[in-house]
């Protein structure tokens, strides 16, 4: 009787393997998909999204912090070799007290010996509606002398699963020494 189970088994197995997998190639470690069973048999759509971050640098609330600092030659002028991490509030508004709609959790790294330009990879991490528990993921150049930088959006999780786009960037308010607001307009396409 084991046996049999044992076979049984192996084939139920197999049959839901199969379910997910149209076909293998020969290399037998990749075959396609079917999209019905990922979610993809629907329309693709394109969304607009408005959000503000809020970084605070100071004191024991500090939301974006750096962890590796500047090389002294560069300390003054681009802050070249600066490595950080954040944790900041996503609002709807520009003001503080907006509707908190999320988080955006990333890593920064001043990485120009020439200007001040930031790598960022950001997850917004979205907390309200049918998006709760989905994120955008974003990841490139920030050229913060720029008025309006653009960023890739390069994917995402939950209702932004294979998302494609781009947010622009814009700087509302900023000191250096204590706190900033950022406005991320993220243009999204996604299933």
């Amino acid at each position: 009787m084991a046996p049999q189970f044992l076979i049984l088994s192996l084939l139920i197995s197999c049959q839901a393997l199969t379910s997910t997998t149209k076909a293998s190639e020969d290399t037998g470690f990749v075959g396609s998909l079917d999209r019905a069973t990922l979610g993809l048999e629907k329309k693709n759509q394109v969304s607009h999204f408005r959000f503000y971050f809020h970084e605070t640098f100071t004191a024991n609330n500090a939301t974006s912090v750096p962890v590796v600092p500047a090389l002294p030659k560069y300390n003054t002028t681009t802050s070249f070799g600066t490595v950080g991490v954040m944790d900041n509030a996503l609002t709807t508004g520009p003001e503080r007290s907006s509707k908190l709609v999320g988080r955006v959790e990333g890593l920064y790294a001043a990485t120009s010996q020439t200007e001040f330009n930031l790598l960022v990879v950001l997850n917004f991490v979205l907390t309200e509606g049918k998006y709760n528990g989905s994120t955008i993921t974003i990841l490139g150049r920030n050229r913060i002398s720029q008025n309006l930088r653009e960023i890739p959006v390069i994917g995402g999780s939950g209702v932004f699963r294979f998302a494609t786009g781009y947010a622009e960037v814009n700087t509302v308010f900023l000191d250096p020494q204590t706190r900033s607001t950022i406005e991320y307009n993220i243009y999204v396409s996604h299933y």
